[in-house]
């Protein structure tokens, strides 16, 4: 008879496989869809089997969810970074284009419908950390761009900020991914220089120019 081990659950080997599994998912989930990929396909791919998974994941859902959390936990660090210089406000305008463009060039866009209808709390969490996060961030960036004569002094940031989040999930329809010409990182690309263009001042429209050519 084999008697299956039961790592405890903070133990170096427990955590060791719990961040080997989170990594296989995001993975997998990123090219191939949410719904596609199963537990027993990570499990294969781990080298684990599907008993391990769920002692450290109670069912798929729970899954998802903690590859969504590591998702926006990666993407709060990037975020925060960024405004600790004296004047990261440029920067952080060009970073932030940057990094939404590799995260949504490495997702296939049907993960986005799928998690959608089909993983209502994993995409709670999405839309919490767009309105206590990314929306926060935005607000204090424009603040800051104001006081460094970035941004034209009259803008509201709390309504732009809001208006910019309504331009990233506009995206988001899934009646978009129905159609084969529509290319989701150029048009955030686009609706982001539009944004951006609307609420410069001539100083900070020279300055965006500049860190675009040197950190793209």
């Amino acid at each position: 008879m084999k008697v299956s081990i039961v790592l405890p659950p903070n133990s170096k080997e427990a955590l060791e496989t719990r961040e080997r599994i989170l990594e296989i998912a995001t993975e997998q989930f990123a090219r191939f869809g949410v719904r596609t990929i199963t537990m027993e396909d990570i499990a294969r791919q781990a080298g684990i089997s599907k008993k391990t998974i769920y002692q450290e994941y109670a069912d798929k859902r729970d899954l998802v969810k903690a590859v969504f959390a590591r998702i926006l936990e990666e993407d709060q660090k990037r975020l925060t970074f960024i405004l600790e210089t004296e004047d990261g406000v440029i920067e952080h305008l060009v970073q932030t284009s940057k990094m939404m463009r590799e995260r949504l060039s490495s997702i296939n866009p049907m993960v986005i419908m799928e998690v959608q209808k089909y993983f209502p709390e994993a995409w709670r969490m999405f839309e919490e950390f767009k309105e206590h996060t990314i929306q926060t961030d935005l607000v204090n960036v424009l603040e800051k761009g104001k006081e460094l004569g970035y941004f034209r002094p009259e803008i509201d940031s709390l309504i732009l900020a809001k208006v910019r989040m309504n331009q990233i999930t506009s995206a988001f329809d899934p009646s978009n991914f129905a159609n084969p010409e529509f290319n989701f990182v150029e048009e955030q690309l686009v609706l982001m220089d539009h944004f951006l263009h609307g609420i410069f001042t001539e100083k900070g429209r020279q300055a965006y120019h500049s860190q675009k050519e040197i950190l793209n």
